[in-house]
């Protein structure tokens, strides 16, 4: 099954989205939540998960970008990456709020 390319674009703000707070953790030294190890993930650990979805990211976002005509312009893509972000960092919000995962912890 193919994704569109504003599909792969709206997965690609996901994954670039979420690279962001793992790879900050990881530099600050702190302990994030990740699937690899759970709520003992540390800074090891959210640098290869940051890694992983920055580099899935912008391969899918290099992707949608390759399924344009040369010289056409972002379009729905853009907007489809940005959406991807804005879910992400609603979820994050929301999820924070009610389910706190990484508060509190060093």
């Amino acid at each position: 099954m193919r994704f569109t390319p504003a599909a792969r674009s709206f997965v690609a703000g996901l994954l670039v989205s979420n690279s962001a707070p793992h790879l900050a953790t990881a530099v600050t030294g702190h302990r994030h939540f990740t699937p690899l190890a759970g709520r003992r993930s540390g800074p090891g650990i959210n640098l290869l998960w940051g890694a992983a979805n920055l580099a899935g990211g912008l391969a899918l976002l290099r992707s949608s970008a390759r399924a344009g005509r040369p010289g056409e312009e972002w379009d729905g893509r853009l907007v489809a990456f940005e959406g991807g972000c804005l879910v992400f960092a609603a979820w994050m919000a929301v999820s924070e709020r009610f389910f706190p995962m990484n508060h509190g912890e060093s």
